[in-house]
């Protein structure tokens, strides 16, 4: 199985979520869905950009081998180490936003509250697992592009919140 397409879909969601994270609780406004809007394709737009260098650096290791299929052979392998926390992690996010939108209100919320609050602050393990299940699955090279892909996804959130929102508006 090919992980790139899914590693991608994923990575780009999760940008959109980190411009919506920078974004929430700066704005006491009720109807703020355009600003939400906005925030998510900002992050979106930030991931596009960062999420290029995990492929820029799987291209070098690609270009450098001295077997470029056995080293296609081992990325592979290795995103597809990456994937399985990173889809369990997607998992359980899905699963917290599904209970707060099909739950009534209060039942909703508590789940959304211990879904995705500590889902948030569990990000940097998820992806450091991701990391040693490209090490497991694919060697030091898989290891070096899921570092690189990790690395961008986790500065997304960073950036948008200190490009746009790091003032009060």
């Amino acid at each position: 199985m090919n992980p790139v397409l899914p590693l991608a879909v994923l990575g780009l969601v999760d940008a959109a979520f980190s411009g919506f994270r920078a974004y929430a609780g700066r704005d006491a406004r009720i109807r703020k869905h355009r600003a939400v809007v906005r925030a998510a394709l900002r992050g979106l737009a930030v991931g596009s950009v960062l999420l290029l260098a995990p492929a820029l650096t799987a291209g070098a290791v690609l270009l450098l081998a001295e077997d470029p299929d056995r080293a296609y052979e081992l990325l592979a392998d290795g995103g597809t180490g990456f994937l399985v926390p990173i889809w369990a992690y997607a998992l359980a996010v899905g699963v917290s936003l599904a209970s707060y939108f099909t739950l009534p209100y209060r039942v909703g919320t508590l789940a959304m509250a211990f879904g995705l609050g500590p889902l948030t602050l569990a990000r940097p393990l998820f992806v450091a697992g991701a990391c040693a299940g490209a090490l497991a699955g694919g060697g030091w090279t898989s290891l070096l592009v899921g570092a690189v892909a990790g690395a961008a996804a986790l500065c997304v959130e960073p950036y948008v919140h200190r490009r746009w929102y790091a003032f009060p508006v």
